[in-house]
């Protein structure tokens, strides 16, 4: 996910109106600042509004973006679909 696709990306999830979003992260394989950046707004602008956002199979690229900038303890992440769903549920 890098700048030339992170309107696109925006407009799509923005507008959700469930209470939770996951996201399936597997098929991104190069995430830059400014797909971080989508990814925070989109956090917190649902989190603002009551809802909840996870991310799922972030690739080790991603992954390590967000260590480095010390975003990963705060966007919450996990391993599957399923998990993410059930700590909604739970």
């Amino acid at each position: 996910m890098s700048l030339e696709r992170v309107h696109d990306f925006l407009c799509m999830v923005r507008s959700e109106p469930a209470s939770y979003r996951v996201l399936d992260l597997s098929g991104v394989s190069f995430l830059d600042s400014a797909g971080v950046g989508a990814l925070v707004s989109l956090f917190i602008s649902r989190r603002r509004a009551g809802k909840g956002l996870a991310l799922v199979a972030l690739a080790l690229q991603g992954t390590a973006v967000l260590q480095v900038s010390g975003l990963i303890r705060l966007l919450p992440l996990y391993t599957s679909v399923d998990l993410a769903i059930r700590q909604f549920r739970s």
